[in-house]
């Protein structure tokens, strides 16, 4: 009688882990596969769009007179989604789909394509990885639906959208992989997509290669040795680009709400914004900021060179495109910042402004983000591993100095920055 019970205690264990093997071996070929079907769909979207972006930006730099039709532009942007798609919430929409909050219409794909082109296209100070992001998100949640997923794993699909728009635009994989697992509650990490991200994000930065789309990877010059005096000046630099973060968060929210005061009419507004950064375009007497700052950021990190209010006019006037109704991001105008202030400062300083450059963008971003694994992984994809003390110290003290601001209103901070305390409140964006 023992001895049957034994047997039956026996099967029983058996056929219960047989079940758990089952399982884990069903999901890991589910999302292996649904990673791999995403990245391939949204890395092909995101590398045309890459390419798309590209030969406008060509366009504009060999014929500057389509600057002057950047109100132009914005009129026909503001029309598009007034009478195709109501107004959006760009990448916090998709945040909120994430958080069961919110949904993203199949119908933000084409058009947050067709108006971050045209933002390009025409010299508004803007990036492109808010738009990627969208993309991404709205091809994988749209994706979920036609299979009949249901919200958990429809917001898993999201974020591997996510993770294969930003690998495919930016070409960095492992910082793609984490930034969509990290962006949304600071504090938790979604664990649970980290297969099918990683999986989005390494074939859709392949499909990105194979389309002739490369990452920018960008050489630091004179990394001096880790020092208490150069340790001290990097914290310097990290703590001013820090509190820069704050200022770049607060001058978005501001213009936006005077845009609200003061040019309720969206057609009114956004014409306006592009007849003040024309003129302010002229009067600076460079075409420095137009588009994401890419050239500035490069002399910045490669060269060292860097003049002293960049960071601020970047500031300005992606502050003025950005909030008035054009797209793109602020992801790439914040590098652009980042870079220009930090070489500013190691000049100031006596340190290699190379490294500082590449030091202040990464802090910037993770200033701007909350994303700290995220910034420490684009700085060694994007820079290398030789400044890796320097790039620690940058993110370490940005994300403290940055307090709760962020540049999505829907980001979440779930545990303080200062202690092991459970808060669960929005960003101030």
């Amino acid at each position: 009688m023992e001895s049957e019970e034994r047997d039956q205690q026996i099967k029983e264990q058996v056929e219960y882990y047989k079940s758990r093997i089952r399982r884990d071996l069903t999901n890991l070929l589910k999302w292996l596969v649904l990673g791999a079907a995403v990245g391939c769909a949204v890395g092909a979207v995101s590398s045309f769009f890459a390419r798309v972006l590209g030969l406008v930006t060509s366009y504009r730099v060999s014929h500057p007179w389509v600057f002057l039709c950047l109100p132009i532009a914005g009129i026909c942007i503001v029309f598009l989604y007034q009478k195709i798609g109501k107004e959006d919430g760009g990448t916090t929409q998709v945040l909120s789909t994430i958080r069961s909050k919110d949904d993203v219409p199949w119908r933000s794909a084409p058009l947050i394509f067709v108006s971050t082109v045209l933002t390009h296209l025409t010299g508004g100070s803007a990036g492109r990885e808010g738009a990627a992001i969208q993309l991404g998100g709205s091809m994988g949640n749209q994706l979920g639906r036609w299979l009949r997923m249901d919200e958990e794993d429809r917001h898993v699909m999201v974020m591997c959208g996510m993770s294969a728009a930003f690998a495919a635009v930016f070409g960095t994989p492992m910082a793609a992989a984490v930034f969509a697992m990290e962006v949304i509650s600071v504090g938790v990490m979604y664990y649970a997509a980290l297969l099918p991200c990683v999986t989005a994000a390494l074939i859709a930065s392949e499909f990105a290669a194979s389309f002739g789309i490369h990452p920018e990877v960008f050489h630091v010059a004179d990394i001096p040795a880790l020092s208490i005096e150069s340790g001290l000046k990097m914290m310097a630099v990290s703590l001013v680009c820090g509190a820069a973060s704050i200022l770049f968060c607060i001058m978005l929210r501001g213009a936006g709400r005077l845009y609200r005061r003061w040019l309720k009419n969206p057609y009114v507004r956004v014409a306006a914004a592009g007849i003040v950064i024309i003129a302010l375009t002229a009067l600076l007497q460079t075409t420095d900021y137009m588009g994401a700052g890419n050239e500035l950021i490069a002399r910045a990190v490669e060269e060292g060179k860097a003049e002293p209010f960049n960071f601020f006019w970047k500031m300005v006037l992606t502050a003025l495109t950005m909030k008035a109704g054009f797209r793109g991001g602020e992801i790439v105008p914040s590098f652009c910042i980042g870079a220009t202030l930090g070489c500013v400062l190691g000049q100031l300083l006596g340190i290699s402004p190379s490294i500082c450059a590449a030091a202040g963008m990464t802090a910037l971003f993770c200033g701007v983000t909350n994303c700290p694994i995220t910034s420490i992984l684009i700085a060694f994809e994007l820079f290398g591993f030789e400044g890796v003390s320097y790039y620690l110290i940058a993110v370490a003290i940005s994300y403290a100095v940055s307090g709760y601001y962020g540049l999505y209103k829907d980001q979440t901070i779930v545990y303080s920055k200062y202690k092991a305390k459970y808060v669960n409140h929005h960003t101030r964006s």
